[in-house]
C-alpha cells in the first residue's frame, strides 16, 4: 500500500511538472493572451519569434510523446531542424491557435500515460537506449519551462509601453 501511495504521489508530482505548475509559468497562461497578431516579431537580440517558441515546444512535446509509446515505428528527428518551423511568422491566422490545441492534446496523452499506474516509470523502453518514461517526463517538464520562460519574455518585450 505504502509503494502505491509512493507511485501516485511521484505520477502526481510529474504531471505537475509537465504543465508547468512547478515553474514559474505554466503553458496555458503563457499563450492565453498572447498577441498573435505579434506572433512572428523579433525583437532586437531575441533568438526567435513567440511563433517559432511555440512550435518548437509542440514539436519537441510530439516528439517526445511519440518516442514514450515505446513504439519501434518511432522515427528520430534531425536536430535541430525538425525541431523549429521553416518560418518566424504562422503560415494563417490559425495556426496559432491550431499549434496551441495540438500541444494541449499531446500533453494530455503524456499525462495519461505517466499516470497510468501499470505503465513503469523506470523501464527502459524497448527502443532506446536507456530512456525511460520518468526521464522523458523530467526532460519534457525541464524544456517546457525554459522555452516558456522565453515565450513570458519575449511577450513583455513585444507589449511594452
Amino acid at each position: 500500500m505504502a509503494k502505491e501511495k509512493e507511485s501516485h504521489a511521484l505520477r502526481q508530482r510529474l504531471m505537475s511538472a509537465m504543465t508547468g505548475k512547478e515553474s514559474h509559468i505554466d503553458f496555458d497562461s503563457a499563450v492565453s493572451d498572447f498577441p498573435v497578431e505579434l506572433a512572428g516579431a523579433k525583437p532586437d537580440g531575441a533568438p526567435h519569434s513567440a511563433w517559432e517558441l511555440l512550435e518548437h515546444l509542440r514539436i519537441a512535446q510530439r516528439d517526445i510523446l511519440e518516442f514514450s509509446r515505446d513504439s519501434a515505428d518511432y522515427k528520430e528527428l534531425e536536430w535541430p531542424d525538425d525541431y523549429w518551423p521553416n518560418s518566424s511568422f504562422p503560415p494563417d491566422e490559425d495556426a496559432w491557435n491550431r499549434s496551441v490545441e495540438a500541444f494541449k492534446s499531446d500533453r494530455t496523452e503524456l499525462e495519461s500515460m505517466v499516470s497510468d499506474a501499470r505503465r513503469d516509470l523506470f523501464k527502459p523502453f524497448a527502443h532506446g537506449n536507456g530512456q525511460t518514461l520518468i526521464r522523458e517526463a523530467l526532460v519534457l517538464a525541464n524544456h517546457n519551462s525554459y522555452h516558456l520562460g522565453q515565450l513570458v519574455f519575449l511577450k513583455k518585450m513585444l507589449t511594452a509601453k
